[in-house]
């Protein structure tokens, strides 16, 4: 099965047709208990005069009325969390902020005000004329201004029509700063990391940058803390077991003679000379070539929503990550986050031998680390941190686990 990379703009068609359906409802039930409440309206004649009878009507539509503004409500608390809605999923398109994630309660509210407040405003003068028993005002003044309001509504809603920007925005979309995505022809941006999507979504052809200081390996960053490690002054944490390389043997090296041999030497253990002894028996002399850099461990990090990655150098971490000036060979690792409690660019990493170099970027909701034995330590903004494999990292409401592969 192909995975769909980019994004779709929702037609007016679909746009239009989920409008119809989230307000199928509220429409039927209004319709339903005003026709219901004006069929019994019953009149009697007193004193000479002709009164009304409109208590059915008063009572039906108050509860029509109560019940659209709780489904407004829903509705907008709905589509504000996730972009969808009844309307959304039945066509196949999400509604979502100009990054193209959950549009949020402010997005929605402007929308809902320039889509639906004209005919809003119609529903409330209803009320209010059907509360002071004014029945003729309620079918000459409200009863227009919603039929007014619907006919705007439609307008808005399929104003996208008219977007010279390949029918991007509708009127409410510009105001609102929001965008309609089709997700049945496309990616849906909201659950897939935004509009600039996953790692595996982001181009190949990264902007020229120049490198940018971090922490080099072999050397501790000044002001730099090491977790759950103890940490050689001016160096690396150096792993476990590890031992000095020995010096390169060189055959063309002058030796001291030997002493002679005495002429009736004494019965001895013969033992293998180096010559006769396998280059391999001794496994701690093993040598590393002169500038040959000593080999990393492969480390991988497991967010909690299921990713699982293996980290090759320098990576950004966050919502939307993304370099900064003057920063090259980042490996990108986007954490999709509805509820942004992670920032777009929150964690700096670096593999440096048998742990990562872990730098908060200043993020809005800070960073942690907890080790094996449950020690947890906040991060201080651009303060590097090493963590050991085992440990686990909390940024924001989200977290990894350091591992090795």
């Amino acid at each position: 099965m192909t995975t769909k990379l980019e994004t779709v703009p929702a037609s007016s068609g679909k746009r239009l047709g989920a409008a119809v359906l989230d307000w199928l409802a509220p429409v039927a039930v209004l319709a339903t208990t005003f026709a219901v409440g004006i069929a019994g309206i019953t009149q009697t004649r007193k004193n000479g005069f002709i009164v009304y009878d409109t208590g059915l009507l008063v009572l039906l539509g108050s509860i029509g009325i109560a019940f659209t503004v709780v489904y407004i409500f829903v509705l907008l608390a709905l589509e504000a969390r996730s972009g969808n809605t009844i309307g959304n999923q039945l066509m196949g398109i999400r509604s979502t902020d100009p990054d193209g994630y959950a549009p949020g309660a402010g997005v929605v509210f402007v929308r809902g005000i320039i889509t639906g407040g004209v005919l809003l405003t119609g529903i409330i003068a209803g009320a209010v004329l059907l509360g002071l028993g004014q029945l003729g005002l309620v079918l000459f003044v409200a009863l227009p201004l919603m039929l007014l309001g619907a006919a705007w509504a439609v307008l808005v809603v399929v104003s996208n029509a008219w977007d010279k920007d390949g029918k991007l925005r509708g009127w409410h979309d510009k105001a609102a700063k929001s965008l309609v995505f089709d997700v049945h022809a496309g990616r849906n941006p909201v659950t897939t990391g935004g509009i600039q999507g996953p790692y595996s979504f982001a181009p190949l052809d990264l902007p020229p940058v120049q490198p940018v200081a971090s922490p080099v390996p072999g050397h501790a960053p000044a002001g730099s803390t090491v977790v759950g490690s103890t940490v050689p002054a001016g160096g690396a944490p150096a792993s476990s077991g590890q031992q000095a390389a020995q010096p390169p043997h060189d055959p063309n090296q002058w030796r001291p003679p030997t002493a002679p041999r005495p002429l009736n030497p004494a019965p001895a253990v013969v033992v293998p000379s180096a010559a006769q002894s396998h280059p391999d028996d001794d496994l701690d002399r093993t040598q590393i070539r002169p500038g040959a850099a000593r080999a990393q461990a492969v480390l991988r990090i497991r967010v909690d929503d299921g990713q699982d990655v293996q980290l090759g150098g320098d990576a950004l971490l966050g919502r939307n990550p993304a370099p900064q000036p003057g920063e090259d060979n980042h490996q990108l690792l986007p954490v999709a986050d509805p509820g942004r409690s992670i920032s777009k660019t929150h964690l700096h990493l670096r593999v440096d031998g048998g742990g990562v170099w872990v730098t908060d970027r200043n993020s809005t909701n800070g960073s942690a680390v907890t080790t094996p034995d449950g020690i947890q330590t906040r991060l201080q903004p651009g303060v590097a941190v090493f963590v050991r494999p085992g440990s686990t990292v909390q940024f924001g409401d989200r977290s990894f686990h350091l591992g090795q592969a």
